[in-house]
């Protein structure tokens, strides 16, 4: 694999000639939406097939797949033009296998809202370890808000993919509730009934797993925070669930902050299996302008995490975003518009601007003018953000990735993090 960042001139017809690669291949990895029109400084991931094989009156993607030894799941993975299907025709060149050596096996996980799109669930279910629909929410009887997530825990097991439950004190406002949190933090009854609701879901619905998503815990029930988060542990391991913790993304023991103080990073991570560290948002909606996930940021807080959690308990957070900030920014007015890779890309298209790459945030970003005379600046992730910080996983022996979230299209980030690594999968 190799990222190629276009230079004006280039073509997707040159382009196919220097590396001697169909087209089409580059434009789906790429998810090229005007394939004639590619964009100065936009990064473009190049593939190089090894064994190909095309497909024959009889075959099946499943004849395929042991006629070469593979699995289904990496010909999905190999062939983005399959979207996660089984459906093949007559004629079709598939890939079985590029030029590059087997990277570290690494886990997946992926958060996805329950309204995602069956194309886009599916075109990246090949690609994760765990799927993590997202979220149920709870009273304060300690009943579950229930969450309509039948159709992705199918989809999810019957493309081998492992589901897990999402456990958050988000309300229906939109707002992570520590009132909530405080009143079951301290009420053992009531965190009896949670959990014994949360165990009845989880064995009827076919989840393999807990995810616990508390944020803005007060400082005052931090200890109480880790102490439920191992009731929770020492009630569903015996099961074979595991129980995953989310992190605030602290860089010391005594950071400040109502995101920080609540999260007591060595006591929760003695109390559970594994935790995310929710390295994303110092470039955020109502902030200035800036790397969603700047990597010397993300490093720090990965160096504060291993000092307090042994790294093969440890994930790391990786954004599918980017912003789009009105200028100039006024602190309490501005508010950044939150869009995917592919829609930063196609507004640097349509307003003829050339995409920059910050070196010191390892991020992509431009500058445009829109049609009503109004400056804007967007941040954004590509394949060279996405390979830098997938780099930290191997370079402190983290257990995976966590993505937040699905809901957008990126298919180059998908193609990078296959090329680099083995997808582990979860036993079903």
């Amino acid at each position: 694999m190799e990222i190629h960042v276009v230079k004006p001139g280039d073509t997707l017809f040159s382009l196919s000639m220097e590396y001697d690669v169909p087209m089409s291949q580059i434009a789906l990895d790429n998810g090229l939406e005007a394939p004639n029109q590619l964009v100065s400084g936009q990064a473009l991931v190049i593939r190089f097939p090894q064994v190909t094989h095309v497909v024959q009156p009889g075959d099946t993607l499943s004849s395929i797949a042991r006629q070469y030894g593979v699995s289904l799941r990496a010909l999905y993975q190999n062939n983005p033009i399959l979207g996660g299907r089984d459906q093949i025709w007559l004629g079709e060149t598939l890939v079985i296998s590029y030029r590059q050596r087997p990277g570290p096996s690494i886990l997946v996980n992926a958060y996805a809202y329950a309204n995602i799109s069956d194309d886009l669930l599916f075109s990246t279910l090949p690609f994760l370890s765990y799927l993590t629909p997202f979220t149920y929410g709870f009273t304060s009887s300690g009943a579950l808000v229930e969450l309509s997530d039948a159709r992705l825990i199918s989809a999810a097991l019957s493309m081998g993919t492992a589901p897990l439950m999402h456990l958050s004190t988000l309300t229906p406002e939109g707002g992570f509730s520590n009132e909530l949190s405080h009143l079951l933090l301290n009420d053992l009854q009531l965190q009896n009934v949670l959990i014994d609701n949360l165990t009845t879901t989880l064995l009827q619905k076919g989840y393999r797993g807990l995810d616990v998503d508390f944020e803005y815990v007060f400082s005052q029930d931090a200890e109480a925070y880790a102490a439920f988060l191992h009731r929770l542990t020492n009630t569903f391991n015996p099961m074979g669930f595991p129980v995953i913790a989310a992190l605030a993304p602290k860089t010391s023991a005594t950071q400040k902050g109502e995101l920080y103080e609540g999260h007591n990073f060595s006591a929760i991570g003695a109390a559970v299996n594994q935790v995310l560290l929710m390295t994303y948002e110092w470039g955020y909606t109502y902030g200035p302008p800036m790397a969603v996930a700047p990597l010397p940021n993300v490093r720090q807080v990965v160096e504060y995490a291993l000092t307090e959690i042994p790294a093969r308990k440890i994930w790391l957070g990786v954004p599918n975003y980017g912003y789009d900030w009105p200028l100039p920014f006024v602190q309490g007015e501005t508010r950044a518009t939150s869009i995917s890779s592919q829609q930063a890309v196609a507004l640097a298209r349509r307003y003829g601007v050339a995409i920059q790459y910050d070196n010191k945030a390892q991020s992509p970003w431009f500058q445009y003018t829109d049609e009503s005379g109004q400056n804007h600046e967007v941040w954004f992730e590509d394949a060279r953000s996405i390979r830098a910080k997938l780099a930290l996983i191997p370079e402190y022996g983290l257990i995976g990735a966590g993505y937040w979230n699905l809901m957008r299209e990126f298919p180059q980030n998908w193609v990078v993090l296959s090329s680099l690594y083995q997808i582990r999968d979860i036993e079903n």
